[in-house]
């Protein structure tokens, strides 16, 4: 977007800081009105920063500041602030969390402005807060990014004939459904059962605020985890350093 230096209100959520000279900070912000940016937080190591409740992980409120069209904005005071406190304590919520930001902001370039992406990275946040699933939760995120990162597997029908009155499985080579009556033209396709298929359909779909009614085994849980990481990993080709954490914990899991 092309915009000059301005002062103003907007809302964003933190994704992460990093040092930057001996008492400031380089904090970046997925912005709903401006999309991800990085500000400048002059002395925001000191004891005494008064910003300091908009340095916390995933802090979400409304604050003023100038931003920049190109280069570093600023924070200058914080409007209202809300923290997730139950991410915040929980280590395994909080790497979910991170791994959620570090995908998003790989997908979208700096500037580019994501409303719906931003309102769907603060509900996912809520309700991982709240005690929904954070692993079907992330599922969805992670399908639904896929067309950002420009890999949008066919969900829909069988990618040959384009039927979908038969039993379906996933093909790499061919993007995306298979009907049964196609399985031979792919002999490592991903031999998926159907429950691990209608999961994947619908969460190719599914509104966040509709979760609460879907409940997955354990066994369904892995299959999904596992077609999901073949894709990212070979299609879009980025795995963020948060998610050798979560690898870890699902293989103390299963």
């Amino acid at each position: 977007m092309n915009y000059k230096h301005q002062t103003t209100d907007f809302h964003a959520i933190m994704m992460y800081s990093r040092p930057y000279k001996e008492r400031d900070l380089l904090v970046k912000y997925f912005t709903e009105e401006f999309g991800i940016k990085m500000f400048l937080m002059r002395g925001a190591k000191k004891p005494n920063f008064k910003m300091r409740a908009a340095l916390l992980p995933f802090a979400d409120g409304w604050f003023s500041g100038s931003v920049s069209g190109n280069g570093l904005s600023y924070l200058n005071n914080i409007k209202e602030v809300h923290q997730y406190s139950n991410v915040n304590a929980d280590i395994v919520l909080n790497a979910y969390v991170t791994y959620l930001v570090s995908l998003l902001d790989a997908a979208f370039a700096e500037g580019q402005v994501q409303p719906s992406w931003f309102a769907r990275l603060q509900l996912a946040i809520k309700m991982i807060d709240s005690g929904a699933d954070v692993e079907i939760i992330t599922n969805i995120m992670e399908i639904q990014l896929l067309t950002e990162f420009g890999v949008a597997p066919n969900w829909r029908d069988c990618s040959v004939c384009h039927r979908t009155d038969l039993a379906f499985d996933f093909s790499e080579e061919y993007g995306g459904l298979l009907c049964q009556n196609h399985w031979s033209l792919d002999p490592y396709r991903l031999h998926l059962d159907q429950r691990t298929i209608y999961y994947l359909r619908l969460f190719s779909v599914v509104q966040l605020s509709q979760i609460n009614t879907i409940d997955v085994n354990e066994q369904t849980k892995k299959a999904i985890r596992r077609t999901i990481d073949k894709i990212y990993e070979n299609s879009v080709g980025i795995v963020p350093k948060s998610k050798h954490f979560l690898d870890q914990i699902d293989q103390l899991k299963f």
